[in-house]
């Protein structure tokens, strides 16, 4: 008699892209100095199949003023790293995220001025 599992086989499940620990403490890092600004104020986290997005709220209930998108099937072409606006533009694109968030930060700058 065959035993059904209640869980499909680690081979069925769909892979999922995540953000490593480290990638979310730069993220989080830029992210507490714009919440200090008063910039920004919320953010989510989704990790679908091929990307895994980092969305940031100026208020919950709006759409994200910009999203942080890691595509690892890109890191041999334009970069798995990318600043998406809230038109939907990339603003920057890069397989170093530290260098990729900058475009970011100088907007941190101009908040402070």
């Amino acid at each position: 008699m065959n035993s059904l599992t209640p869980f499909p086989a680690p081979h069925q499940l769909p892979e999922q892209v995540a953000f490593h620990r480290t990638e979310l403490s730069l993220i989080l890092g830029l992210y507490g100095k714009m919440v200090a600004a008063g910039e920004w104020r919320d953010y989510g986290i989704s990790c679908l199949r091929e990307v895994a997005v980092f969305s940031i709220f100026r208020r919950a209930a709006e759409n994200p003023l910009y999203r942080v998108e890691k595509r690892p099937k890109l890191r041999s072409k334009q970069g798995q790293y990318a600043i998406v606006g809230m038109d939907g533009q990339v603003l920057k694109r890069g397989n170093d995220l530290k260098l990729v968030l900058r475009v970011l930060e100088r907007k941190l700058i101009r908040a402070i001025d």
